[in-house]
């Protein structure tokens, strides 16, 4: 039978079996055979540096100014720690840290942290200032790099030296070390010779203040020890008892409120 059925076939008498296999259903996906495309990677852009030789004394100014501005750019966290409110407010915080007999809270990574934006709180007007009348014209193409210098410099001259009114005497000393005349005025103290006279003044108020944090919990730190003398409790750390109440009076008197304050007014 299977012999019959397949000299018919040979001889066009029936179709072939693939031809009476049914049709796809509707709604079915028809398949193919084609290779899809690989999907397009993300674009990367092509940097491309070249080095040559200066064909003008324009372009070798410009070279030596962009050098300049890149080493002003290296040393930008120096100058925001030692030519703003920054020396000041960290220095506070960590003699508010060892006042409390605290080791490791608030650990030191927050100390800094909260003394940046401090900072960023009080020099905003300065670093406003700075900003308008020198990075935004230098952007634009309205002032080269050394009227934008002196336009930067001027801000934090004046932000120095108002911190300094009611005690010139590192001014005077530092004035003196160099053979300088007497200033009368802002203008005639070189740059030089501001900044390490505003780094002075900054320590010499941050540990006045310091002074002044140790002083109410120096006096807890007595009481408990000689409350624990007289009860005999010789070998008892002081520190261990006197920290819980240290904490409660810190807490009672909104501490970080009073101390926020206080130190952001030092600067007004």
């Amino acid at each position: 039978m299977g012999r019959f059925v397949l000299a018919l076939m040979l001889m066009g008498a029936l179709p072939p079996l693939w031809a009476q296999t049914p049709g796809f259903p509707d709604m079915a996906a028809q398949g193919t055979m084609e290779v899809p495309d690989p999907p397009s990677g993300p674009v990367i852009p092509f940097i491309d540096l070249t080095i040559r030789n200066p064909e003008s004394g324009r372009e070798v100014a410009f070279s030596v100014q962009l050098l300049l501005l890149l080493t002003v750019l290296s040393l930008a966290p120096s100058i925001i720690i030692l030519m703003t409110s920054f020396l000041r407010i960290s220095i506070v915080l960590d003699f508010v840290k060892r006042a409390l007999s605290l080791q490791q809270v608030p650990p030191n990574q927050v100390i800094l942290g909260i003394s940046l934006f401090l900072t960023i709180f009080i020099m905003w007007p300065t670093f406003t200032n700075i900003y308008d009348n020198s990075i935004r014209p230098l952007s634009a193409g309205e002032l080269s790099v050394e009227e934008a210098y002196r336009e930067a410099e001027g801000p934090l001259r004046i932000f120095m030296y108002s911190q300094m009114r009611g005690n010139p005497g590192n001014i005077r000393l530092f004035m003196a070390m160099r053979g300088l005349d007497r200033p009368n005025t802002l203008a005639d103290v070189p740059t030089y010779v501001l900044i390490p006279a505003f780094i002075l003044n900054e320590l010499t108020v941050a540990f006045k203040i310091g002074i002044l944090l140790f002083i109410p919990f120096i006096v807890i730190d007595m009481v408990v020890a000689s409350a624990l003398m007289s009860m005999g409790m010789i070998m008892l750390p002081p520190v261990m008892i006197s920290m819980p109440f240290k904490l409660i009076l810190f807490i009672l008197v909104d501490g970080w409120g009073l101390l926020t304050d206080q130190m952001v007014r030092s600067f007004q």
